[in-house]
C-alpha cells in the first residue's frame, strides 16, 4: 500500500457545502503528530473539512468559518494592511498587527517565523483539505510561540482532471475570480490554484487587492515513498485606515483616521516560497519523514506618523522597508514498537529555521509633501534562527488507556547589525540567546464507547519578537536585553462524547504566565516593551458537532475566559497614573463567546442555513478605561447545488450582520491617542457560483 494511503482513507467523506463536519466518521488529525481519530486524541482539537470552509462564503478570510471554534477569537479588521487578528485561550491577543503568541502552518511549512511574528494571507481557502485547530498544553511541542496551533492542508489531486471556476461579489465592491485544476495520473496528483480578490472596502481608505496562486505536486516514488512540491505566492497591496477613537467609531464608523487621509498610509506585500516534504515508509514499523522550506518576503509599510515626531535623532521614520530570506528543515521518524507487550509509538525528530532581513526606515515626507518615501532613518541586518530537538511517545499501557508526553528544547538566537548610527542615534547591534525545555504530558481514559476523558499537562514558551527586543527600555544603545522570555504553564481536563448525532466536546483549563510581555513606554519614535510579571487564564469550552435530523445539521460553540494580571505593573513611566493594578483583564480578549448554526443540506437541490455569534465586551488597554461593546449578530444563506455527469454547479447568496448591528469587528490594543476601534460593516451581502467539470 502506498506511503500515508492509510490516512487519507481513515479520513471522513467531504462534507456537502453548509453541511457540518460529520464527526461520527472517523476524522483523522495529525496536529499532536500522531495520526488518530479526534474522538480518541488527549487534547482540544477541531478539525474543519475544507469544503465546509468554501460553502456560502466570498473564500478570502480565515475569520470566514473559524469563528465556529472554542477557544479561538479570530477577526476580520476589514483592513487587509494588517492582517486578521487571531488569539487562541489569550495568546496572541496583544497583536496590533499579524498574528503572534501562536503558530501557523501552510501544509507543515511555517507561515510564523522563528520569532513568533506570523501572518494568514498565503493561506488559499480555495484548495484546503482541512484545517485543525490545536489547543491547550499540548501546543508546547510546537516550541516558540506555540500559545495554539492552526494547521492549513492543502488538498491532493486525485481522479480524472477536474477543472473548477469560482466567481463571488459582494456589499462595497467586492470581487473575486478564481481557477482551480486538479486530478491525478499514474504516480503524480497535481492541484493548481489561482485567484484575485479586490475591494473598494467598507471604510474609506480601506481598498485592497490580493492575488493568490497555490499549488501541490505530489510523486510516488515507489511503494514506499512519496514526494510533494509545495508552492505558493501571494501579492496584497491595501490602504490602511488605521483605528478610530471612540467618539469617531460611534459617530461616523465608516470614516478614516484624519492620518491616514493626510499621510496615505498603506502596505504592499509579496510573498513567494516553496517546500519539498519526502515521506518514505522504512519498513512495516518505521517512517521518514523530510521536509525543507525557503522563501521570500517583500514589504513596504507607509504609517502616519507626524512630521514633528520623526525629529527625534532615535526615530526610525515613517515609513518600513523590509525584506525577509527564510527557510528551514524538519526531519522526523515514527516507530511503532510494543512495550509491556502493549502498542508504543515514539517519535525523534529535530526542527531548524532561519530567517534573515534586511529592514530598512524612512521619512515618509519630502519637503512639504507627505505620504511619500524620504531620507533613510533606520538600516540594520537582522538574523534569528532556531533548532529544537524533539520526542514524543504514546503509549496504550491498558485496554481502555493512553499515556502521551513529550518534550522539546528550543533554542531561539537574535543577532541584530545596526548600520545606521549618527549623533543622538547610537549602535543598536547586538544579540541575544534564549534556551528552554518544553515538557507535556497527557492521560487518556475510555470509559465508554462513546465517552473519553483526559488530562494533559504541559510547559511553554514565547520570546520577544525582534520588534520587541529592538530598543531598552532606558533609552540606551543596543537589544533590550532586560526582556526575558514569557514562560507558561497549562493544565486541562476533558471529555468527547458521541451524543445524539454528533461530538460533544468539553474541557476546563488553566494557564498560568511568568514574564507576561507587554508594552512599557513610547518615546522619541521607539517602542519599548517590558515583562509585567504573572498573568492568569482560567477558561471553560463546549462545543457539539453533528446531524440533528435527515439532512439538518448544527453546530454548537461555546467558550468562557477569563484573563487577568496578577502583579501590577507600570504601563509607561514610573508614575503613579501609569499603574496597572493585579487584577486588571487582559485586554483584546472576550469573557464570553458562543456561536451557533443550522444549515439544511441535502445532496443536490436547494438549501439554506442561519448562523449567529454573541461575543462580550473587550477591554482595549491595560488600564481597562474602555472596552469594545459586547454584541451579537446573525446571518442566513441559502443556495442550490446540481450535479449533472461530470458537471457541478454551486450557486450560493449570503446575508451578513442581518440584523445590521453597529459594532467594532476588532480592536487595537493600547493603541496611541484613543484609536482602538476598527468597526465592522452594518448589514452585507455577498452572492456567488462555483462551477466544475471533471473529465
Amino acid at each position: 500500500m502506498p506511503v500515508l494511503s492509510a490516512q487519507a482513507q481513515a479520513q471522513a467523506p467531504a462534507a456537502t457545502p453548509g453541511q457540518s463536519v460529520d464527526t461520527l466518521t472517523p476524522v483523522v488529525v495529525t496536529s499532536t503528530q500522531i495520526e488518530r481519530p479526534v474522538f480518541e486524541v488527549p487534547a482540544s482539537v477541531d478539525l474543519l473539512d475544507g469544503e465546509l470552509m468554501r460553502a456560502n462564503q466570498m473564500q478570502v478570510n480565515l475569520s470566514e468559518s473559524l469563528e465556529r471554534v472554542p477557544g479561538l477569537l479570530i477577526q476580520n479588521r476589514q483592513n487587509y494592511a494588517q492582517d486578521l487578528q487571531v488569539s487562541i485561550r489569550g495568546f496572541g491577543s496583544r497583536s496590533t498587527f499579524g498574528v503572534r503568541g501562536i503558530r501557523l502552518y501552510v501544509d507543515g511549512i511555517p507561515a510564523t517565523m522563528p520569532d513568533g511574528q506570523g501572518q494568514t494571507s498565503n493561506i488559499d481557502i480555495a484548495s484546503i483539505d482541512r484545517v485543525e485547530v490545536l489547543r491547550g498544553p499540548f501546543s508546547a511541542l510546537y516550541g516558540n510561540s506555540s500559545g495554539g496551533v492552526i494547521q492549513a492542508f492543502t488538498e491532493e489531486g486525485s481522479g480524472p482532471p477536474t477543472i473548477t471556476g469560482s466567481l463571488a461579489t459582494g456589499s462595497n465592491s467586492q470581487w473575486r475570480y478564481g481557477l482551480k485544476a486538479s486530478g491525478s495520473a499514474d504516480a503524480l496528483d497535481y492541484l493548481l490554484s489561482t485567484s484575485r480578490y479586490t475591494t473598494e472596502g467598507y471604510r474609506d481608505h480601506s481598498g485592497a487587492r490580493k492575488n493568490l496562486a497555490n499549488a501541490k505536486l505530489g510523486l510516488q516514488l515507489d511503494d514506499d515513498s512519496k514526494l510533494t512540491l509545495i508552492m505558493n505566492s501571494v501579492d496584497v497591496k491595501a490602504d490602511d485606515p488605521q483605528g478610530l477613537n471612540h467618539e469617531e467609531f460611534m459617530d461616523s464608523p465608516r470614516n478614516a483616521a484624519p492620518n491616514a487621509l493626510l499621510f496615505n498610509t498603506r502596505k504592499t506585500v509579496k510573498q513567494t516560497q516553496g517546500g519539498l516534504v519526502y515521506e518514505r515508509r522504512v519498513d512495516v514499523n518505521n517512517t521518514l519523514r523530510l521536509m525543507t522550506y525557503y522563501g521570500q518576503r517583500k514589504t513596504e509599510q507607509f504609517q502616519a506618523i507626524p512630521v514633528a515626531a520623526q525629529q527625534a535623532p532615535s526615530h526610525s521614520g515613517g515609513v518600513i522597508g523590509l525584506d525577509r530570506d527564510y527557510g528551514g528543515v524538519d526531519a522526523r521518524w515514527t516507530s511503532r514498537l510494543d512495550l509491556a507487550g502493549r502498542p508504543l509509538t515514539l517519535i525523534g525528530g529535530v526542527a531548524y529555521d532561519t530567517l534573515t532581513e534586511d529592514r530598512r526606515g524612512y521619512e515618509n515626507f519630502i519637503g512639504a509633501q507627505l505620504g511619500v518615501q524620504g531620507e533613510l532613518r533606520r538600516k540594520e541586518k537582522n538574523k534569528i534562527w532556531n533548532i529544537d530537538p524533539y520526542l514524543q511517545a504514546s503509549w496504550d499501557f491498558a485496554e481502555r488507556w493512553t499515556l502521551d508526553a513529550g518534550v522539546r528544547y528550543s533554542t531561539v538566537r537574535f543577532d541584530s547589525d545596526d548600520r545606521y548610527i549618527t549623533a543622538g542615534n547610537g549602535d543598536d547591534s547586538g544579540s541575544a540567546r534564549y534556551n528552554k525545555v518544553l515538557p507535556m504530558a497527557a492521560l487518556r481514559y475510555q470509559a465508554t464507547d462513546d465517552l473519553n476523558l483526559y488530562a494533559t499537562v504541559g510547559r511553554g514558551f514565547e520570546t520577544p519578537t525582534f520588534n520587541e527586543l529592538s530598543y531598552r527600555t532606558d533609552g540606551l544603545a543596543g537589544l533590550n536585553f532586560a526582556l526575558q522570555p514569557s514562560t507558561n504553564t497549562s493544565v486541562e481536563v476533558g471529555a468527547k462524547a458521541r451524543l445524539g448525532g454528533g461530538l460533544l466536546t468539553a474541557a476546563l483549563f488553566q494557564t498560568r504566565t511568568d514574564d507576561e510581555i507587554v508594552a512599557a513606554d513610547a518615546d522619541g519614535g521607539r517602542t519599548t516593551y517590558r515583562n509585567a510579571g504573572r498573568t492568569r487564564r482560567n477558561g471553560f469550552e463546549l462545543s457539539w458537532s453533528g446531524k440533528v435530523a435527515r439532512d439538518w445539521h448544527g453546530h454548537l460553540a461555546y467558550t468562557w475566559l477569563d484573563a487577568t494580571y496578577r502583579d501590577s505593573f507600570y504601563a509607561g513611566a514610573q508614575a503613579p497614573a501609569n499603574l496597572i493594578p493585579a487584577g486588571n483583564r487582559i485586554p483584546g480578549i472576550a469573557r464570553q463567546s458562543l456561536f451557533a448554526a443550522l444549515a439544511w443540506a441535502p445532496p443536490q437541490g436547494w438549501r439554506a442555513g442561519i448562523e449567529g455569534r454573541y461575543l462580550s465586551k473587550i477591554q482595549v488597554n491595560d488600564a481597562n478605561s474602555e472596552a469594545a461593546p459586547s454584541y451579537f449578530t446573525a446571518a442566513i444563506h441559502a443556495g442550490y447545488l446540481w450535479h449533472w455527469q461530470g458537471w457541478t454547479l454551486d450557486a450560493f447568496a449570503r446575508l451578513d450582520n442581518a440584523l445590521d448591528r453597529h459594532y467594532a469587528g476588532s480592536t487595537i490594543i493600547n493603541a496611541g491617542f484613543g484609536r482602538y476601534y476598527e468597526p465592522a460593516p452594518g448589514r452585507n451581502w455577498t452572492a456567488g457560483v462555483n462551477m466544475s467539470y471533471q473529465f
